[in-house]
């Protein structure tokens, strides 16, 4: 026990003795999700601006047009005499998408023939196409449910009418994400992502540092007696205990703070945590193999956030990529640590629930074990040598 609190407190000195360690490995996890939050916090997007181009010019069409604007995803921003205009419009990002009407609008639906309506949607995001064509949809919907009935109306009775009008009555509910948030859907999974990434660089340049003042060594002499697992425990003991703590900060702090989904229990919380958090930090010592210096970590880690995000499956379905990314994100705890939390914290998951990621992640964390333990004990034996 005395080798392992050497090495833990060794580690406590090289994170709180280094400015760039401590912003990676305090700083980021407690700030970092209260920026997505703050970022995102509105949830929805309301109102976004659109043109319309009504060619039609008739009593009808401008009841559509007054029906879309009535729509809270959507606010008639410019009413343009062409679609010339309304591209000016939409290329200046005055509105995000254009809603055009054709001259044949009212004449098609009096003589019963089938009418279009164009809709163009700015797609750099697709919160913007989603805004357009959903209120789009639904008038449309509505207009074409009220003319039939219009045209039936004189055959049938009032009692024919209202079934008609509602032939099948549905409820639209969204179980796990009621109000269809933005953050409440993408910020759960990137609170672990951050737990992971964050291990990661502060593991790395702490690593670094230490082959920076050994002459390319990862074990400092002061260290090169002890047992190679002793100093894998002691790494552990001190780096997984501080994030499990802020990761349950991330998971009741900033999940309370922001009102996002807290349907699972704290203690399957922590019981899925304590193996995330050991699985990350295990891969930080692997891939500490790679890094000499401590610019490396930002290199290496940095630019892997945003794939290993879309490789766990959570903004794309896992089963339609192709062979290669799913064997390549297996080796991440995110892959399997992020849609796990997801259905722990918002949907209300128990272990037995996610048991498969949960065998998967302690599956990493043998293979990572052996593997760190394999990298220290070279080390120590070069060490040994020179001496």
């Amino acid at each position: 026990m005395n080798d392992i609190a050497k090495v833990w407190w060794h580690e406590l000195g090289e994170v709180f003795h280094d400015g760039g360690i401590i912003i990676f490995v305090i700083i980021l996890p407690l700030f970092y999700p209260l920026l997505y939050a703050i970022v995102y916090g509105t949830e929805v997007a309301r109102d976004v601006p659109i043109a319309i181009v009504d060619d039609s010019h008739t009593a009808l069409s401008r009841s559509f047009v007054r029906a879309i604007d009535a729509c809270p995803e959507t606010q008639v921003f410019a009413k343009c005499a062409n679609m010339s205009d309304a591209r000016h419009l939409l290329m200046k990002r005055d509105v995000y998408g254009i809603v055009h009407i054709p001259t044949t609008f009212e004449s098609d639906i009096r003589d019963g023939r089938q009418t279009y309506v164009g809709a163009y949607s700015d797609v750099s995001s697709m919160i913007y196409y989603k805004n357009l064509l959903l209120p789009c949809t639904n008038v449309s919907l509505e207009f074409n449910r009220n003319i039939k009935i219009d045209k039936l109306s004189s055959a049938m009775s009032d009692r024919e009418q209202a079934v008609a009008k509602m032939p099948i009555d549905y409820q639209h509910v969204m179980l796990y994400n009621p109000q269809g948030g933005f953050d409440s859907f993408i910020l759960p999974p990137v609170l672990m992502l951050i737990v992971q990434q964050a291990m990661l660089l502060g593991i790395g340049m702490a690593m670094g540092r230490v082959r920076e003042n050994n002459h390319g060594y990862a074990v400092p002499q002061s260290l090169s007696t002890v047992n190679p697992l002793k100093i894998i425990f002691g790494k552990l003991f001190f780096y997984v205990p501080l994030f499990v703590v802020l990761a349950l900060y991330m998971h009741i702090g900033v999940t309370h703070m922001f009102r996002l989904p807290e349907l699972g229990h704290y203690l399957t919380a922590i019981a899925f945590l304590i193996p995330y958090v050991v699985a990350c930090c295990l891969l930080g010592l692997s891939l500490s193999a790679f890094l000499y210096r401590r610019e490396d970590t930002i290199l290496l880690f940095v630019f892997m956030s945003v794939p290993l995000l879309f490789l766990s499956g959570v903004s794309w379905p896992g089963s339609n990529m192709p062979l290669f990314w799913k064997i390549f994100g297996s080796i991440f705890p995110s892959t399997y640590g992020l849609p796990a939390y997801v259905r722990i914290s918002s949907m209300g998951a128990t272990i037995s629930d996610v048991s498969p990621e949960m065998i998967h992640i302690w599956i990493l964390i043998a293979v990572y074990f052996i593997i760190s333990c394999i990298f220290t004990s070279r080390q120590m034996s070069r060490i040994r040598r020179q001496n």
